[in-house]
């Protein structure tokens, strides 16, 4: 599989489904690109985390710089009209929510001195978000409208298993029916997260265990794809919690870090191309290198055949 060396081999006995895949933009050599979200119209948005841009990718693959953010950007998600909230950090390495414009415009929302490491967002309502805290253990909630930021929920399952590791804990996060599906990805967890009905947290569950999942996506049926960024590959998780393997190495995901649901290459009704295709970033393996040490950093579109999943 391309798997860097060292690894505990949790993938070694699971089926493999290899979907057919395309490379549709590469940046060079050492690009981390972390995030990504995707508009109505197929374009792709991608944060470029270690140098705060936020790049626009047609369908196509052209490329041009959508907005940059003094300091580090992570985590994407749209607004209801179209703009974007980013997670990140500012030049002073403050965690910090910035909103981006349609026109690449950059407004910082608010700075978290409290926070630890902004990662994922994802919308809770329509101006409220959810986004995980991958150092503190804990997922804020942040209100675009105020703006405002507090803890949502602060759990030891949420946490790392040191304060030493570097590795990320809750990373990727999405809801899904009553559900906020969250990755820990230090403790090779997926953990999922009751909603009530005014958007409070239960008590979490581990929901599958020995995964190593960055940022997901759901389908409507609730098949979770989950990049597993050092296994360099993609999974699919299923509502029964089996996993099956999409993509590997040689699809083009070494250093898969997040996916999103987007246009597919074929598919059309009433003149519309469906969302039935998952759009994945990768870094090229920066973080654990594979044997062949770091590669391209690619946005690669895997054709799944299911429709996404959406809370707009």
């Amino acid at each position: 599989m391309g798997n860097s060396a060292g690894l505990p081999p949790i993938y070694a006995d699971k089926p493999i489904e290899l979907a057919p895949a395309k490379i549709i933009a590469s940046f060079p050599v050492n690009t981390f690109l972390e995030n990504l979200a995707i508009a109505i119209d197929g374009t792709i948005f991608v944060s470029n985390h270690e140098v705060g841009k936020i790049v626009r990718i047609t369908p196509d693959g052209n490329q041009q710089i959508h907005a940059t953010v003094e300091g580090k950007v992570s985590g994407l998600a749209f607004t209801t009209n179209g703009n974007l909230v980013a997670t990140g950090w500012n030049a002073d390495s403050i965690p910090v929510v910035s909103l981006v414009s349609n026109d690449g415009t950059v407004e910082t929302l608010l700075t978290l001195p409290d926070a630890i490491f902004l990662n994922g967002i994802t919308p809770l309502s329509d101006t409220q978000y959810l986004t995980a805290d991958s150092y503190r253990g804990a997922i804020w909630l942040i209100d675009i409208a105020k703006p405002s930021g507090s803890i949502w929920l602060e759990h030891p399952m949420l946490a790392r298993s040191n304060s030493e590791s570097v590795f990320p804990a809750a990373n990727g996060l999405k809801r899904f029916g009553d559900f906020l599906y969250v990755s820990n990805t230090e403790k090779m967890l997926l953990l999922r997260i009751p909603i009530d009905n005014a958007n409070k947290p239960g008590e979490p569950e581990i929901f599958v265990e020995q995964t190593n999942i960055d940022d997901f996506a759901f389908d409507v049926e609730g098949n979770l794809y989950g990049a597993t960024h050092i296994y360099n590959s993609v999974v699919r998780i299923a509502p029964d919690r089996s996993t099956t393997i999409i993509a590997q190495a040689e699809s083009g995901v070494i250093g898969s870090t997040a996916i999103a649901f987007g246009q597919s290459d074929g598919d059309v009704y009433d003149g519309l191309r469906l969302r039935t295709a998952i759009y994945v970033v990768t870094n090229g393996g920066m973080f654990l290198p594979p044997p062949t040490g770091v590669v391209p950093a690619n946005v690669v579109r895997l054709e799944v055949g299911k429709i996404g999943y959406s809370l707009t």
